[in-house]
């Protein structure tokens, strides 16, 4: 490379950066407002969900405490901990999200009040699963009573014996007393006791038991062991019909023939039951982005085919007893966005909660940027026009006669010097060269002036 093709890269890189640093300073106010206005917007909406959310199961080895470890490993993909909380059931679950202890919990219908729980900011993020309520008794026992057909077939039937209906935190008594009352019982007709599930089921195998009332879903362990057990029995609900009008959040259901062990044929025919639907609720307060995620972690857990469903029958919106938050909704009935498919969730959160803020900031600052051309221009020209004040100073010693000649002409001499430095855009050059121009006129008066006499005639010769 030549030294004039190194100067002339080395002139060009530098207009380059200059052009870079007027235009950052030029657009610099516009950009601290814009980003002012979008960390103000990213404090007020808070779109990034905190790293971990506390979910309400239900007992050890309960369908719950099963379903809860499939959320807490969805969520755990997106980097949030999920703190499963082990309580005695449902009516637990409830108590914990209304005293905040809790921001997710499983809750079964008939739980919860509509009127008292929404206005306590309690919210639906969908149905999930039906929860049959299984009445298992002793074979021996109805044979012993002489019963038609050798079965229990009537809650009639249960008065003065030993009847188990779960722990007083999982809601099962509640409903069990309804469902008494219905046929005209109370809980002194029946020798009622309130042990854990497995106990109750391990005292049902061994005798201290006549019948329990159980409400879970088949998914639970202690459930598919009782319905394989030949000592044992299910109670069929040949009423459901006039039990679901009577209590409206029971749903009928059949147990399907052979669902249970298609080989072994169990059940040996189809058994009409009464279920209820549990949902998951949230809190209000609960971040908006969690309750996203769980709403689409339900798809995932409760989408497929079951003993008392068809694939995507659940989740679902149509049976919830509280209304269904905008992020349930969306998750279940609605179209994910395109970004929702490429994007990681943190991204794509980020993008759906701050896109109206940012479409906003920009038809703000729309109107706004037109301060920027003139800024930058005044940038650029004030590069050349601040070294007129210097130019005006030395006519102005001409013009009074004060200052030596050859101090005047070093000064002039060394303000074109700088003006030569000077790096400006093409579209600028005209101010550049007229700055020139002026100090050669400066300087061809000054020189002039070697012909004037002392009393100030010009010489002419």
């Amino acid at each position: 490379m030549t030294p004039i093709q190194h100067w002339q890269a080395t002139r060009s890189l530098r207009l380059l950066l200059q052009t870079l640093r007027d235009l950052m300073v030029s657009m610099g106010p516009l950009l601290l407002l814009g980003g002012g206005l979008l960390v103000a917007a990213y404090w007020w909406l808070d779109p990034q969900p905190p790293r971990q959310v506390r979910l309400a199961t239900g007992p050890a080895g309960s369908a719950y405490a099963g379903f809860g470890e499939g959320y807490a490993k969805a969520l755990a993909r997106e980097r949030i901990q999920v703190q499963l909380i082990a309580t005695e059931g449902a009516q637990d679950d409830l108590a914990l999200l209304r005293a905040g202890e809790a921001d997710v919990g499983f809750v079964r219908g008939g739980m919860a009040d509509p009127a008292a729980d929404t206005e306590a900011g309690i919210v639906s993020l969908g149905s999930l699963f039906y929860e049959p309520v299984w009445i298992f008794y002793r074979r021996d026992l109805a044979i012993a009573r002489r019963q038609p057909g050798g079965e229990l077939q009537h809650l009639t039937q249960l008065r003065g014996l030993r009847v188990n209906v779960d722990q007083d935190g999982s809601g099962v008594p509640q409903i069990a007393e309804k469902l008494l009352a219905l046929n005209g019982l109370t809980p002194a007709d029946l020798q009622l006791s309130n042990l854990a599930p497995d106990a109750a089921g391990a005292a049902l195998r061994q005798g201290r038991l006549d019948a329990a009332v159980l409400i879970s879903a088949p998914q639970a362990g202690l459930i598919r062991t009782l319905l394989r057990d030949p000592a044992l029995a299910l109670m069929a609900f040949e009423q459901n019909e006039a039990y679901s009008r009577h209590l409206p959040f029971l749903s009928t259901v059949r147990l399907p023939r052979g669902v249970v062990d298609l080989a072994a044929d169990v059940p040996p025919q189809d058994v009409p039951l009464l279920a209820t639907t549990t949902a998951l609720l949230a809190r209000e307060q609960t971040h908006p982005a969690l309750r996203q995620l769980f709403a689409q972690a339900a798809l995932g857990q409760h989408g497929g085919a079951g003993w008392f469903n068809g694939a995507r029958d659940f989740p679902n919106t149509r049976t919830s007893e509280l209304p269904v938050s905008a992020e349930g909704d969306r998750a279940i009935n609605g179209t994910p966005p395109a970004w929702a498919r490429y994007l990681p969730f943190w991204a794509g959160n980020l993008l759906e909660r701050m896109w109206l803020v940012v479409g906003g900031l920009l038809v703000l600052m729309l109107p706004l940027s037109r301060v920027v051309p003139p800024l930058y221009t005044f940038r650029v020209r004030s590069r050349v026009f601040r070294w007129y004040a210097r130019l005006r100073e030395v006519e102005a010693r001409l013009e009074a006669g004060a200052g030596e000649r050859n101090a005047l002409l070093d000064e002039l001499d060394e303000l074109d010097r700088v003006t030569h430095r000077i790096a400006v855009p093409l579209s600028y050059a005209e101010e550049l060269y007229a700055l020139r121009n002026n100090i050669h006129a400066v300087r061809k008066r000054l020189l002039a002036q070697r012909g004037r006499p002392a009393g100030g005639v010009m010489d002419l010769r």
